[in-house]
């Protein structure tokens, strides 16, 4: 289905250890989630809240185990924050990242974000951007994409729960604002999906620009929970709203040949965010691994 090598699989460290939670899988080590990855039949990883931040030591851990580093998130405040304060935490990160052999740098919005709090309900307190918040935004993103390109990198916007930057409309505005050469997108199957949208309508629209990808699964049944509770996005993470492809209810074969017929290549990084001591991280690896195998191959 995909080019020989030109697709590469990773999964994200968030099934071990929260970054936005860090008491779930608080005692879950560094070494043991990326020895699981290896056992689990993943080529790569993001970057977690308990990996080193030393180049060497990074990659001698990572090397051990065949693995490579696909990208990490960077938190931009471009709505609410000088632009320079931005770009100087993202050369840093952009640096770090190209020393580990990333080609992609993951940049999501944080300006205004609920994402990160406990108790505000994530669909009714999501945040709106105004024109002014807008232009900054694609301003700004605009910046980091030629920062990103002195490194021969690509920024890849990664849209998400509980922030400006969450529905089809919203991408597709942003993407509007933006200069493909400057900013990508990253396409998320399970925060579409929690959004209400349909993933593979936002992929078609989209193709020519997406350069990372993060499969991930929802529950629609506790998705439903949180509207009708009014859960926060973080509650929803502990509810179980996300989960591994193939244990949810996204149909992932379209969404594969849809990127194949496109020659995509890069990174698939499955990401879901769950509660390790009722989702054992190992178990969920090894499950959404045969799925992804059975479907494309990979």
């Amino acid at each position: 289905m995909f080019k020989e090598h030109a697709v590469k699989l990773a999964i994200a460290p968030i099934a071990w250890t929260n970054d936005d939670m860090p008491e779930l899988g608080k005692d879950n080590t560094f070494e043991q989630c990326i020895s699981e990855m290896a056992l689990a039949g993943f080529q790569g990883s993001e970057v977690g809240n308990k990996y080193p931040r030393s180049p060497e030591r990074l990659r001698r851990a990572l090397e051990l185990r065949g693995l490579e580093i696909a990208s990490a998130w960077f938190s931009a405040y471009l709505t609410v924050r000088p632009y320079e304060e931005t770009a100087e935490a993202f050369c840093a990160h952009r640096d770090f990242l190209y020393e580990m052999g990333a080609k992609v740098i993951v940049v999501s919005e944080q300006g205004r974000s609920i994402q990160g709090q406990m108790d505000t309900p994530l669909f009714a307190n999501k945040p709106v951007f105004t024109e002014a918040e807008w232009a900054a935004l694609a301003d700004g993103l605009g910046g980091l994409g030629r920062l990103a390109a002195e490194k021969g990198m690509a920024l890849v916007y990664h849209h998400h729960m509980g922030t400006g930057v969450q529905t089809g409309g919203e991408i597709a505005r942003l993407m509007e604002l933006t200069e493909p050469e400057e900013v990508s997108l990253l396409f998320d199957t399970g925060h579409l999906a929690f959004a209400g949208e349909n993933p593979l309508e936002v992929l078609h629209i989209h193709l020519p620009r997406i350069k990372h990808v993060h499969l991930k699964d929802i529950r629609p049944e506790v998705v439903q929970r949180v509207l009708r509770d009014q859960l926060s996005f973080l509650q929803a993470v502990k509810v179980g709203a996300f989960t591994v492809p193939g244990d949810g209810c996204i149909s992932f074969a379209e969404i594969f040949t849809e990127l194949a017929s496109y020659s995509y290549a890069g990174w698939f990084v499955v990401e879901a965010e769950q509660d390790p001591a009722l989702a054992d991280p190992l178990e969920y690896a090894i499950k959404a691994r045969r799925y992804i195998r059975d479907l494309s191959g990979l």
